[in-house]
């Protein structure tokens, strides 16, 4: 329940601006097509700042009910936005069409946004595959994703190519 709460003018202003500062840190597209370089991605933020929104990491709150401080209920609802909105909106990302239909493999190079409900709000784990692993009738169903943070092996349900 994002606002089971009254929340003060003050609160719901900082939810909104924090609201805002995620909608517009989500990546576009690749700034280098070249697979030597780091994975940056240009954002909504690249316009408004000239830079990509960074945000800070959180606590991560349950849903158990406990007493809250303010500060604490303000962050919940934050990161109860972050976890449906996030979800839903990779969702959009990820649509698949009927089995029937080839889609066009992903292939060595690409850069793919990684799918991690776990990862903190504002922050997108973005990476470039470097091997593809095709299964037994010759579908590629798993990649080898190279991030800033290291080597990953993942399906492809749980990527989604960025657009050049």
């Amino acid at each position: 329940m994002l606002c089971s709460t009254a929340c003060t003018f003050e609160e719901l202003s900082t939810l909104f601006a924090r609201i805002e500062a995620v909608l517009n840190s989500r990546p576009m597209c690749p700034l280098s097509s070249d697979p030597s370089e780091s994975v940056d991605c240009l954002t909504q933020g690249h316009f408004l700042i000239g830079a990509p929104l960074i945000s800070i990491p959180e606590i991560v709150y349950g849903d158990e009910k406990t007493h809250l401080k303010r500060w604490e209920h303000h962050r919940r609802m934050f990161q109860q936005f972050w976890t449906r909105w996030s979800r839903e909106y990779l969702h959009t990302l990820m649509q698949r069409g009927k089995w029937q239909n080839d889609k066009p493999c992903p292939t060595v190079g690409d850069v793919v946004l990684i799918k991690d409900l776990n990862s903190n709000p504002a922050t997108w784990p973005i990476g470039r595959i470097d091997k593809l692993f095709p299964g037994p009738d010759g579908i590629v169903r798993v990649a080898s994703v190279r991030t800033s943070t290291g080597q990953y092996t993942r399906s492809l349900t749980k990527l989604v190519p960025l657009n050049d």
